[in-house]
């Protein structure tokens, strides 16, 4: 009877597998890292070079150069085995698409254009190791375009996510074009789903993208709204990023600028840029950044960091990295609460007049 069950289960399930065109893939990535600001801390952490995920990707040809498509992928934190993107269990991405000869359409949770010029222009991409693009942030009473703007519903939440964002949009449908010459063009909306707030509670994304001859650049506005119960608690940016990457024989240079642009009467706004290079020699990686954050509303309050990395590449899948970071605050920003590093600061980590921190890193980065 056993058997029997099997081959009928064989069977019934032998048409799914012949239509099915799905991959499982993942990255675990783990460092260690020590930092010394007033006080000293050490730490394990996740997704030190790459964000720690396992993902589920398809697609079904549906004839005529249309088919249908669908992404859900999970942030894993290896070092507690949680959940990332504040617990969410595919908080990466989680999407549907039909892709056409005339674009594709996806509908779910979404990169932005901010989440690709943070990460595909930058050496240190925006992860918590090295002088990386998370830096960039703390505007508007705490708004974090690159990083995620709130882990919680707490505003200053993005207008149309609870949970991370604008880098990653909730409720979003997106066009994104064929490539024209190395072209390509996207428009997202995010729908704030609150009834009678459609103006005040969205996302809108467009951005232009071109790739071609060595050169990898993009251009993006976003215009972000959260209608919070009072102006202080809302969210009202326009964030306007350019980046773009350029490579010739073993060498890249990399830089882009972010502007968030306040549009509430307090007008806490601001900006920053990064700029990059790495060069590489066989399975060895070299690399080095700069990034500066600059709030606009309170003097003395940018921060400056600078990183080295280096990068071993055991095989395509396998590899060891390192970094050595310095992040000096501005005093200002110290004694005001902008004080930046490349994650969180721990409590206790920094002091008002003791707000500098150098931290050193190193991990494994296995992709599945």
């Amino acid at each position: 009877m056993k058997y029997a069950l099997s081959a009928v289960a064989l069977a019934l399930a032998a048409p799914a597998f012949a239509q099915s065109s799905v991959t499982v893939y993942g990255i675990v990535d783990v460092y260690g890292a020590y930092a010394k600001g007033a006080a000293t801390q050490v730490r394990e952490g996740s997704g030190g070079l790459q964000g720690s995920r396992i993902g589920f990707k398809g697609t079904e040809d549906l004839g005529d150069g249309i088919s249908a498509q669908f992404v859900l992928e999970g942030g894993i934190n290896v070092d507690t085995g949680g959940s990332a993107q504040g617990g969410a269990l595919f908080g990466r991405q989680a999407y549907g698409a039909i892709k056409a000869p005339f674009g594709t359409f996806s509908a779910g949770r979404q990169y932005s254009s901010i989440y690709y010029a943070a990460t595909d222009f930058s050496e240190f991409s925006n992860v918590a190791v090295g002088a990386s693009t998370a830096v960039i942030g703390g505007f508007a009473n705490g708004y974090e375009p690159t990083a995620g703007s709130s882990a919680t519903a707490t505003p200053p939440a993005s207008g149309s996510a609870l949970n991370g964002g604008p880098d990653r949009v909730n409720n979003s449908v997106k066009y994104t074009s064929p490539s024209y010459a190395g072209f390509v063009g996207t428009l997202m909306y995010g729908a704030g789903e609150v009834t009678g707030q459609t103006n005040e509670n969205h996302l809108i994304d467009v951005s232009g993208r071109y790739t071609n001859y060595g050169l990898d650049a993009i251009v993006s506005f976003v215009q972000d709204k959260a209608q919070g119960a009072t102006e202080a608690a809302s969210t009202d940016v326009n964030v306007i990023t350019v980046a773009a990457n350029y490579g010739f024989d073993a060498f890249h240079v990399t830089g882009g600028y972010l502007k968030v642009d306040d549009k509430r009467s307090l007008d806490l706004g601001g900006q920053g840029f990064w700029v990059g290079g790495d060069y590489r020699l066989g399975a060895n990686l070299f690399r080095v950044q700069y990034v500066q954050n600059k709030p606009e509303h309170v003097a003395s309050s940018t921060t400056n960091a600078y990183g080295i990395g280096y990068q071993y590449d055991f095989s395509k899948r396998t590899a060891f990295y390192t970094a050595l970071s310095r992040f000096q605050n501005g005093s200002g920003a110290g004694s005001k609460g902008l004080g930046r590093y490349n994650q969180s600061i721990p409590a206790g980590l920094t002091t008002a007049g003791d707000n500098d921190v150098t931290e050193f890193a190193l991990g494994v980065r296995h992709a599945f």
